[in-house]
């Protein structure tokens, strides 16, 4: 009798199933780049278009003027939370996503063709800041709608690992905002033609994108738990049903304060810090960024897979801890060096400790809520906070440098950071104790 061994093979069904978890990822998380590569093409080119619509002898004020516009585009997040969040546990979260990406392709085209404050004065600031609140609009929607869609379409034992991908294309988007524009800084437009029309260029590309999202997204499955939830859903104001959840709510708001506002510090921010402060050069502070965000993506799957091993919690106490020991000092030094390499490794130094609060912050969110509420739950609450604290943050750091304080502000972030470590060390493991199959 011959000995033969046989070796198991994952069931065909099992297969099948992993595959189309990850295309629905995929395509969920190619939407989410696109959509802030759109929303930050504003910040990457924001040195080139700012003296178009807000005339001033000051290039601080100039800045200022374009990060207040920014923050603009935060107020009305918690506006487009609400709304798509609604549309996202009444109607799906496929038409949620997708809904929420043909809205931001419209903001980028009045981007990309507003005439310059030269040609029809204060008409060009004004119809900026309207495509600000579009696409403010837009990412309301899309914050709460994806976290929720990425987090109910992994298995359960890769919540955080799949999740993650939400920061990953997240920042993504930054990157390939920064891609393009080395593009056209080092290959195709000289200074001159970028500064003159050359800035529209990306806006014109990020219009485009949004418009292959949307197609991609009008085939994407509908995740199980919305599936399963249709039937135990209320008729009634999602706002109302949100009001059922305070605790969640007041989690979500206290865990998300200091991870945005240092989000948007070591991302949105550093394009101008590194330029205006440190004083190093175009080409060599995009560099600088672009480096320091892909260290931060590659963060993001690793922090992912290591929460669904030892939980949540641990994860968000590093941050708050070290954001809170750390940022001081971090940003002071960057501050004095004039070196590239050396604010490229303190970047990365603070990204260290940022991952904590961005590669799960989605899914510890999505595990608070049951899924008749999950996005509206996601998206609302976690809006008004980035409000607050992390659009504003840009704006805040540049009031402080235009009063001759700029180092007040790092002391506001370490402050800002140390409020979520209170929450966090508080608050309940999510992975052990989450909602994800509540369905009322």
């Amino acid at each position: 009798m011959s000995d033969t061994t046989t070796t198991p093979h994952p069931h065909p069904i099992e297969l099948d199933d992993a595959r189309r978890r990850l295309k629905a990822i995929f395509i969920g998380s190619v939407g989410n780049l696109v959509e802030w590569y759109d929303f930050y093409a504003y910040t990457a080119f924001a040195l080139y278009f700012a003296p178009h619509f807000f005339p001033s002898h000051d290039p601080v004020v100039q800045q200022l003027n374009a990060a207040t516009l920014f923050a603009a585009g935060f107020i009305v997040r918690p506006v487009g939370g609400w709304l798509f969040g609604h549309l996202a546990d009444r109607y799906g979260r496929r038409l949620s996503l997708t809904l929420s990406v043909v809205m931001m392709c419209f903001g980028s085209l009045i981007i990309a063709l507003t005439p310059t404050y030269a040609t029809i004065g204060f008409a060009a600031p004004a119809l900026l800041a309207l495509a600000r609140i579009i696409e403010g609009l837009s990412l309301g929607g899309e914050y709460g709608a994806s976290a929720t869609y990425l987090t109910e379409i992994a298995d359960p034992e890769h919540r955080g690992f799949y999740s993650s991908f939400q920061y990953v294309t997240l920042i993504g988007g930054q990157l390939t905002a920064i891609l393009v524009l080395l593009l056209l800084q080092n290959v195709f437009l000289t200074h001159e033609q970028l500064v003159a029309w050359g800035w529209r260029i990306p806006f014109v590309i990020g219009a485009f994108l949004a418009i292959t999202a949307m197609f991609m997204r009008r085939h994407m499955q509908e995740t199980e738990a919305f599936e399963a939830a249709k039937g135990t859903m209320k008729r009634e104001s999602s706002l109302k049903g949100l009001m059922k959840y305070p605790r969640e709510v007041a989690i979500v708001v206290g865990l998300t304060a200091g991870g945005t506002a240092a989000f948007y510090t070591f991302t949105t921010y550093m394009q101008t810090f590194v330029r205006q402060t440190v004083g190093l050069s175009d080409i060599v502070t995009t560099y600088v960024i672009a480096g320091s965000l892909i260290f931060a993506a590659i963060l993001q799957p690793i922090y992912g897979l290591i929460s669904d091993k030892i939980g949540r919690k641990p994860m968000l106490m590093f941050f708050g801890l070290a954001g809170t020991l750390l940022t001081v000092p971090i940003l002071t030094t960057l501050a004095g060096t004039k070196s590239a390499w050396m604010a490229f490794l303190l970047i990365c130094g603070a990204w260290i400790f940022t991952a904590g609060y961005t590669s799960i912050n989605a899914v510890v969110k999505a595990e608070l809520f049951p899924t008749a509420i999950r996005a509206t739950g996601v998206a609302v609450p976690y809006a008004v906070t980035v409000s607050v604290f992390g659009g504003t943050a840009p704006a805040i750091a540049l009031f402080f440098k235009q009063q001759g304080h700029e180092e007040w502000f790092y002391y506001y972030l370490a402050g800002v950071i140390f409020l979520s470590f209170l929450v966090y060390s508080t608050m309940r493991d999510t992975k052990h104790a989450s909602a994800m199959e509540r369905h009322e």
